[in-house]
């Protein structure tokens, strides 16, 4: 009795336990294809555009030099004002080129046209034809600076004249005379080797006369 009683309650379970599992598994494939016609309902029914890139036209790359920056002016040329600067190694776009070539437009967000000027001589520029651009006109100063002419008299010193100084005459040069004080004696116009000779003669004779004489 007890086995037959036990057998019939194992039959409950397991008939109730195959039938959460049946209706989980119900929900599962319900919730399934759901899911599934809502992503096909989602795909577009049109033709999906192709996106192509277009050209990007002559670029310029900005050369490695002792400069840590290079100069983005307003206009080409040195006398137009500072606009930006860009850095060796970084790459720009090209929109044209001054009438000789030594200055190139290139693209410059953030400034008045988005394009600014740089000096040809710091580019490397791609192969590609460049259009001549005009330049901009130069900017005029909204006011001409004056000097007042009252400070600037503060400053002005009128030099003070001064006398030359006098030039005197240098006494004349005299250049003195010497006249011939030499003897007129004989002596005076005998030659000195001649003389030298005699008195070493004379010498001679009397080392002669001593030498007999102590005999």
């Amino acid at each position: 009795m007890i086995l037959k009683t036990w057998t019939h309650s194992n039959i409950r379970k397991l008939t109730f336990a195959v039938s959460i599992l049946l209706v989980i598994i119900g929900i599962f494939f319900f919730y399934n294809e759901k899911v599934q016609a809502q992503q096909l309902l989602q795909q577009p029914t049109g033709s999906i555009p192709t996106v192509t890139g277009t050209p990007q036209g002559v670029t310029a790359v900005v050369l490695l030099g002792q400069e840590p920056q290079i100069n983005v002016r307003a206009g080409p040329g040195t006398f137009y004002d500072k606009a930006g600067v860009v850095i060796p190694g970084q790459t720009v776009n090209v929109l044209g080129k001054s009438a000789g070539g030594d200055w190139i437009l290139i693209v410059y967000p953030g400034i008045p046209g988005n394009s600014g000027w740089v000096y040809s001589p710091f580019l490397r520029l791609s192969p590609g034809e460049i259009p001549i651009v005009e330049p901009p006109s130069t900017s005029t100063p909204l006011y001409t600076p004056t000097i007042d002419p009252t400070l600037a008299a503060q400053f002005i010193e009128t030099p003070i004249p001064t006398k030359l100084a006098t030039f005197t005459q240098v006494a004349p040069l005299t250049i003195p005379t010497f006249q011939d004080a030499s003897p007129s004696s004989l002596a005076a116009g005998l030659p000195i080797g001649l003389i030298i000779i005699i008195l070493g003669g004379l010498g001679i004779l009397v080392g002669i006369f001593s030498v007999l004489q102590t005999r």
